[in-house]
């Protein structure tokens, strides 16, 4: 009689201790958002522009080795004042070029800001997609897998990428669509 009270001890302490567990699951979102056509077309956007920005600001730094280049040819023949004149005006000029390349790529600069203007839509509805599928799947919490948090071993049953890949439409048959 002691070891039946014993195991139906045991047996309701495993049925409570699982009510009271945590259901986890993992996303890589990095393989959503590649999957997602709208993700791309951003990407190739910001690259443009990129591009665009990384040549404008080369052919200003062109511009004002150009100018360095004239006045050391030209420094023999210009009196002290006019070498210092020159001298200062080539300074500014640096001076404009790199504020310029800040105000492009610095922290909070324009490229930073279109990426987030174009990116920030398409991962909010990747991020809405893992909420509904952590509360269709009674998850409390999802991890991203491409993000900096390092996992040594996951089970693949706690993968939710494919669900957030279906939630979005961007299942199987989508993939053979592409």
């Amino acid at each position: 009689m002691r070891k039946l009270v014993v195991f139906l001890s045991f047996i309701c302490f495993l049925a409570i201790n699982h009510t009271f567990a945590q259901k986890f699951g993992y996303v890589d979102t990095q393989y959503v958002l590649g999957r997602m056509a709208e993700y791309k077309e951003a990407q190739a956007e910001i690259e443009k522009l990129a591009k665009g920005w990384e040549a404008e600001i080369n052919e200003m730094y062109k511009k004002v080795e150009e100018m360095e280049a004239s006045l050391q040819a030209e420094e023999v023949l210009l009196t002290a004042e006019m070498s210092q004149e020159r001298r200062q005006e080539i300074d500014r000029e640096w001076k404009e070029v790199k504020d310029y390349q800040k105000q492009i790529f610095g922290f909070d600069g324009l490229y930073f800001l279109k990426k987030k203007e174009l990116i920030k839509p398409v991962q909010d509805q990747v991020y809405e997609a893992v909420e509904r599928v952590a509360k269709n799947n009674r998850l409390q919490i999802v991890f991203d897998k491409s993000g900096d948090l390092v996992m040594i071993y996951t089970d693949p049953i706690h993968d939710y990428t494919d669900y957030v890949l279906e939630e979005l439409g961007l299942g199987e048959n989508q993939e053979n669509n592409n």
